[in-house]
């Protein structure tokens, strides 16, 4: 039989945590960060920086559903979370100061998720 559901206990209990700030805190887009990461992997979000580049401006909060990936760069600070990051992209986002933080922390600085983009 195929497994469709995720077997990582850390994503699980992400989108666990993802659902109840949406549902605690009147927050959207918390659920929308839920549904993307519960999809399989092979439907789940990888965005480079230089598409978060084009669709941010300096100083946005960003969360990416997925991973972020280090092809292209990035000329403006932000700050930005994700589920992973590649070890490039993490160099590169340090070399321009811009501050990465896991969707926990987030949630945490931010439990309205009031002025954040999602990038898909």
């Amino acid at each position: 039989m195929i497994q469709t559901e995720s077997t990582n206990p850390e994503l699980i209990q992400l989108i666990k945590q993802l659902k109840k700030e949406s549902r605690e805190k009147s927050a959207p887009i918390w659920l929308a960060v839920a549904k993307q990461l519960a999809q399989p992997r092979s439907n789940r979000v990888a965005v480079n920086l230089s598409n978060i580049n084009r669709n941010t401006k300096r100083d946005d909060i960003v969360v990416v559903p997925g991973k972020i990936l280090g092809t292209g760069s990035l000329n403006h600070p932000i700050t930005i979370a994700a589920f992973s990051i590649s070890g490039l992209a993490k160099a590169k986002l340090d070399a321009i100061k811009a501050k990465y933080v896991t969707i926990p922390e987030l949630i945490a600085d931010n439990p309205k998720g009031s002025n954040i983009k999602i990038i898909r």
